[in-house]
């Protein structure tokens, strides 16, 4: 995924309650390159509904009527020898085995309910992010450490500082964090405000400060007047 026309990321959500399900899809189809392939409420529709439809991604409940989320793993990557969808594990457990199974087995991501838009947004943008950059890299060719790093910090968002600077709100800051990573493009600080609900002001503010933390990265544009356009992208 390396240009903003490139094709989004088709992703099944697995989740045995109709409604959270609903909401998991909705919460998808708002971020940025990201579409929702389909949806299934047990393991016997997820291994069907990935056969058919060949998503990219799994958002997948542990928790499901007739097995667990982490079978569905097991079983596609038996069936295709490893070539099977990512999966974000979207789930109430939290006891340490399924944490440690999920990791085995190769999920990019945990999500513990209950869990917000926003949140989601985070790990699919981080997720969006690490694709990009392994498509970036050229066939065959061989990574440093640099590429390496870059590449498993890829798929882990940046956490915001624990305390906020004094005059700075931790939901806004996340609000506004939250909106620089979900895009696939450079945000002014306009837009920011429109996709936020803040004011221009506050955005600019915390998104000065995200720049600082190093969360996020500004960009100079410069037009016909000579003064630059101040343009925020996440941090690298």
């Amino acid at each position: 995924m390396t240009t903003d026309d490139a094709a989004p990321i088709r992703t099944l959500v697995v989740e045995d309650d109709f409604r959270v399900s609903g909401i998991h899809a909705a919460y998808v189809s708002r971020v940025a390159g990201f579409e929702v392939a389909g949806q299934a409420a047990s393991v016997a529709a997820a291994l069907a509904a990935v056969r058919e439809l060949s998503p990219d991604l799994l958002l997948l409940d542990v928790y499901l009527p007739d097995g667990s989320g982490l079978d569905v793993l097991r079983r596609l990557t038996d069936e295709a020898g490893g070539g099977r969808p990512d999966a974000v594990m979207t789930t109430a457990a939290r006891d340490v085995a399924s944490v440690r199974s999920a990791m085995r087995l190769g999920a990019v991501g945990y999500l513990v309910k209950p869990f917000g838009s926003a949140a989601l947004a985070e790990r699919l943008g981080a997720y969006r992010d690490l694709r990009r950059r392994m498509d970036a890299l050229e066939p065959g060719a061989e990574a440093d450490q640099a590429d390496v790093d870059a590449l498993f910090s890829a798929a882990r968002p940046a956490p915001l500082p624990a305390v906020p600077a004094k005059g700075h709100s931790a939901p806004t800051l996340a609000l506004v964090r939250d909106a620089v990573r979900a895009a696939r493009r450079d945000l002014s600080a306009a837009e920011v405000a429109e996709a936020t609900g803040v004011s221009r002001a506050t955005a600019q503010r915390y998104l000065s400060y995200l720049v600082r933390e190093g969360l996020a990265r500004l960009e100079l544009r410069y037009g016909t007047t000579g003064r630059p356009e101040h343009r925020y992208r996440a941090g690298a």
